[in-house]
């Protein structure tokens, strides 16, 4: 269900690492995930915002329209991270090794990359824009509303991709906050300009895409005015903007496990409208694109936790401090806890208002809320899944972390729904998202528990041992 295109938020240096090893656990976790999770928050609000003034602002038909173009963010998305999150990683690695040439030349190549790659998915896309949307579950009733703001979004993608990656090679630069700041900024400006362009100028749905596009401009223009100062150890000059083999290669390498998450992404969100479109019709596409972005906010404030997590877990296991390692885990399985049950509080006792914050038509909020209270029927132990599949990535377990990863999505969720709705209609394709959480939190439980048994053996090995 929380299915959006993800940015990948990084840590702020607070503090040393030697002190990872050392400080109080809880104190690290909170120095560590505040500026994830305020980021992530505000990139969850980021994708609401626009969905509220178009639901006040344009009509229920015009909310469905917006769930149309969910697939379509994801791809888009996708093709972001895979140069992104390649190249920030990359920066960091080069910034480690003291290779500030090369990291220069990552930087280069991150804005060719993206302007090639944005480019090309915005031709090829606007060429075949409506039959994409009628075979994302689309009908005449909604595809023109999804045509309206797709049309900008994909004008500006270029803007977008770059956007995106000049961030996350901010935060790999060593400047997590003005990263964060961008991020910030980029919410606050949508959020004024929404009701100037949607009310103000009657640009309806179109004035939603305009505001976000031109968000992103304004904080693009900063980025550009940051990596310009030649005073800052990574900034544009002439030489880097050549396309190097090894960096295009090794960063898209890097960035394709994402890509491949986000592209799983989409096709789920494929399946999920079209089942809603064949059981339900466009008000039930349009419910759970309301849906979605209620659960997103929640599981993007894990996600922030989790990016907390990571460095201590990494650090503590590398230094052979399991009873560390354990502390910071339960603490975070503990915190987003406390954040998914809030969800399901939510979910279950208020749905009606919390959907109505987007709509005021009657229908889609009932059906909104009857598909909200589905949906957070087992959120209390998706955290527990999140946390425990980014433990796994944190302590350097990639490929049980993938598996984690890829079990609720592709291996559980896409059965459930290419198998539930023939049964159960539109039922079928709500209840296959709890279904997924729960059967992939059993799997996450059982590999924690055979995980932490190893570690209880290695530490007996090395008391007998000593």
């Amino acid at each position: 269900m929380y299915l959006c295109a993800l940015k990948l938020i990084g840590m702020t240096g607070q503090k040393t690492p030697t002190a990872l090893g050392t400080e109080k656990i809880g104190k690290l976790l909170m120095q560590y995930a505040i500026p994830a999770i305020i980021a992530m928050t505000a990139s969850s609000l980021y994708n609401m915002v626009d969905s509220i003034f178009i639901g006040h602002g344009v009509g229920a038909m015009a909310i469905s329209g917006l769930a149309l173009t969910f697939p379509l963010m994801n791809l888009a998305a996708a093709f972001g991270s895979l140069v992104g999150v390649g190249a920030a990683t990359l920066v960091s690695v080069k910034l480690g090794q003291k290779d500030y040439d090369t990291a220069q030349r990552v930087l280069g190549n991150v804005l060719v990359l993206n302007i090639i790659i944005g480019l090309v998915f915005t031709v090829v896309t606007l060429i075949f824009l409506d039959p994409i949307l009628y075979f994302f579950g689309g009908s005449d009733a909604t595809v023109g509303y999804a045509r309206d703001y797709m049309v900008v979004i994909l004008l500006g993608n270029v803007i977008t991709h770059l956007y995106l990656g000049l961030n996350a090679v901010l935060r790999s630069a060593g400047h997590p906050q003005k990263a964060m700041y961008a991020t910030i900024a980029t919410v606050v400006i949508n959020t004024i300009l929404d009701p100037v362009f949607i009310y103000g100028f009657g640009w309806g749905i179109q004035g939603a895409a305009i505001a976000t596009i031109t968000a992103q401009v304004i904080a693009l223009a900063w980025q550009f005015k940051l990596f310009s100062n030649k005073e800052e150890l990574l900034h544009f000059h002439k030489g880097i903007f050549r396309l190097k083999k090894k960096i295009v290669a090794d960063s898209l390498a890097i960035g394709m496990a994402p890509f491949l998450m986000n592209l799983a992404a989409c096709f789920i969100v494929i399946l999920i409208n079209q089942g809603l479109q064949h059981h339900g019709g466009d008000l039930a596409i349009g419910a759970f694109g309301i849906v979605n972005r209620l659960v997103f906010l929640f599981v993007m404030i894990v996600m922030g936790l989790n990016q907390g997590m990571q460095p201590i877990a990494g650090y503590n296991y590398g230094a052979k401090q399991y009873p560390r390692v354990t502390k910071v885990l339960k603490i975070t399985i503990y915190a987003a806890t406390i954040v998914t049950t809030a969800g399901f509080l939510m979910g279950m006792l208020i749905p009606d208002l919390a959907v109505s914050i987007f709509t005021t038509h009657e229908e889609l909020v009932d059906i909104s809320a009857k598909g909200l209270r589905i949906v957070v029927m087992f959120f209390p132990i998706v955290g527990f899944q999140m946390v425990t599949s980014n433990f796994f990535q944190s302590i350097g377990m990639a490929s049980k972390a993938i598996f984690l990863s890829i079990s609720r999505q592709v291996l559980i969720l896409i059965p459930c729904l290419l198998i539930l709705p023939h049964y159960y209609g539109q039922l079928g394709v709500w209840i296959s998202m709890p279904i997924s959480d729960l059967t992939a939190s059993l799997i996450a439980g059982t590999m924690l528990w055979w995980q932490f048994r190893q570690f209880s053996l290695s530490n007996n090995n090395m008391k007998i041992k000593k």
